[in-house]
């Protein structure tokens, strides 16, 4: 009887902070890696870096189309601007204009 006394006295505090420490334990790991925890997060910090680099290249890529553009539209055309989309849209060469043809060779036995 003295046993179980002193059984039940150690047994039951050392069973609640195990199931207390596993708890906690189980939290602290999900804070750490779970789906919304610091790992996550610093995934999501590096993607929006990335993400921010790619805008900034679309803009100045942007900027340029739009300086082009505005060489179109204005009332003295870029003649050279015009003679490239021209010669792009229609498909044509000027005679004096180096052609390159790429393009893939056959092998030979």
């Amino acid at each position: 009887m003295v046993i179980r006394r002193r059984a039940r006295r150690i047994l039951i505090p050392l069973v609640l902070y195990s199931i207390s420490a596993a708890v906690a334990a189980y939290f602290v790991h999900h804070a750490h890696s779970g789906a919304r925890g610091f790992e996550a997060r610093e995934h999501y910090e590096a993607q929006a870096a990335d993400l921010n680099k790619e805008l900034e290249g679309l803009k100045t890529e942007r900027g340029d189309w739009e300086r082009r553009i505005a060489l179109l539209r204005n009332d003295q055309i870029d003649r050279d601007l015009l003679e490239e989309r021209a010669r792009v849209i229609l498909g044509r060469v000027h005679r004096n204009d180096l052609v390159i043809i790429l393009g893939n060779e056959e092998s030979k036995p």
